[in-house]
């Protein structure tokens, strides 16, 4: 008893120290921040779009690990590791898709355009939403090795996105966190600090995400395993 009180006690300062983080950068993106001299109120969009965009790549890349850490080991834990991340890494992509045209109709006078970054961007979250689809159906052990290969095969698509980015010339802007020559294209000193802990909070609701999904993985096998065991005993 005194275990599960410890543990709760961890989740709910682990949730609180997130809602804090969250409550902050949207305190310092809107109150604290000066706004943008060229887009407006309009360039606040910029701490949400690049940092869900980022926490995106980051959780893609863990779907990249656990998947060859499942086909290496077969290990049903890997397999909860990169399925949860999937899912909250499509969820970030999916964020990416709705602020970033949000942010582009008034800058830029479209909603969309079918440029290289954003259409690599629209079929990376294609590949993880088909990610997820093959992983419907969760006992069947061919379909978690084929969405393994999907989920390290699809993770190609994001180098291509920022090479993309960098390389040929779109409509959506060049990096404007890091440039060529190390330096930045965040002018005040207010804007960087509001990013960096933008961005610190998206990666804590990332990791408290993926926790809270892998506990909701691991529950749901152990049920079955015991499903599958009392199955047995009424068959006899």
């Amino acid at each position: 008893m005194q275990k599960f009180r410890f543990v709760h006690q961890k989740y709910m300062l682990q949730a609180i120290i997130v809602y804090i983080s969250m409550f902050t950068s949207i305190f310092l993106v809107f109150i604290y921040t000066p706004t943008e001299q060229m887009q407006g109120i309009v360039q606040k969009i910029f701490y949400f779009h690049v940092s869900s965009a980022m926490t995106m790549f980051f959780a893609f890349f863990v779907v990249f690990v656990a998947s060859i850490m499942y086909l290496w080991k077969s290990s049903e834990w890997w397999d909860a590791v990169a399925l949860s991340a999937a899912e909250i890494g499509v969820v970030f992509c999916t964020l990416v898709l709705l602020t970033g045209p949000i942010w582009a109709r008034p800058i830029w006078g479209t909603w969309w355009s079918w440029d290289p970054t954003l259409t690599l961007t629209l079929v990376l979250w294609l590949i993880y939403v088909a990610y997820l689809m093959l992983r419907i159906d969760a006992h069947d052990p061919r379909r978690s090795r084929f969405a393994a290969i999907l989920g390290i095969v699809g993770f190609v698509d994001v180098p291509l996105i920022r090479w993309s980015v960098e390389k040929w010339r779109t409509l959506h802007p060049k990096p404007v966190l890091m440039q060529a020559g190390g330096t930045t294209g965040i002018d005040s000193s207010a804007m960087l600090l509001t990013f960096v802990v933008c961005l610190a909070a998206f990666i804590l609701l990332f990791f408290y995400l993926l926790r809270e999904r892998i506990g909701i993985a691991q529950s749901r096998h152990t049920l079955d395993v015991l499903r599958h065991e009392v199955d047995e005993i009424l068959a006899r």
